[in-house]
């Protein structure tokens, strides 16, 4: 039984959905948070609707916010609470892009997945077990969970983006070589990265900019 996500949501500025950006919040946050991004991105994306739904579980560590699932050196979890959160919350994600597809009447290749922190790595472990691939995966400040698994478990390879700022005190830089090296030992032909520089665990213009074009391209809008 999956958890129904509820969502924030920004209409396409034409009026008409060809294409939609989910944008996945870190842990603590909700989805407000990230929707502050479509505004400057529905200017060059006008068919695009973008959603942003809040993750299934309160947050222990920012009682005001949701979580994806456990952190142990966080909230003092078990590494097993932390995996069973993770397997159930992918379930929920599936199943609310499932109906996002049905509800909008779009395919898999015209949606878009953006995450920040968790849901970066929400992202990450999701789209590759997902039957269909999305248009791509945008991982703003991430890490791919569980890369022993991937290359048993990849079903699709979406085109995937990775970036992370290089004074990131939270989420370490090399988390994101280490996700490119393991994304493309399981068969990925399409990752790139951006490092944005004396960014720290946030979203830079330059990184925004990078991840626009990334997204315009990958769903046909260039």
């Amino acid at each position: 039984m999956t958890r129904a996500l509820q969502a924030q949501r920004k209409e396409p500025l034409s009026g008409e959905t060809r294409s939609a950006v989910i944008f996945l919040h870190g842990y603590g946050a909700n989805g407000a948070d990230l929707m502050g991004l479509a505004d400057p991105l529905a200017e060059h994306m006008p068919d695009t609707l973008f959603l942003a739904p809040d993750a299934p579980e309160d947050c222990a560590g920012a009682p005001m916010g949701f979580q994806w699932f456990p952190i142990p050196w966080i909230d003092e979890s078990s590494e097993e609470e932390a995996s069973q959160g993770l397997a159930l919350a992918a379930a929920d994600l599936d199943a609310f892009l499932d109906g996002v597809m049905v509800d909008e009447d779009l395919l898999p290749e015209q949606v878009m997945l953006l995450g920040f922190s968790q849901g970066t790595m929400m992202a990450l472990h999701v789209a590759p077990r997902r039957e269909d691939p999305v248009a791509g995966v945008v991982a703003f400040s991430g890490r791919l969970l569980e890369p022993e698994l991937l290359e048993d478990e990849v079903v699709s390879r979406p085109p995937v983006l990775l970036i992370h700022g290089d004074a990131d005190e939270v989420v370490p830089i090399d988390s994101l070589p280490k996700a490119a090296q393991a994304l493309q030992d399981a068969g990925w032909t399409e990752v790139y990265a951006h490092v944005m520089k004396g960014t720290g665990h946030g979203i830079a213009p330059d990184g925004l900019s990078v991840a626009l074009a990334f997204m315009q391209d990958r769903l046909g809008l260039s």
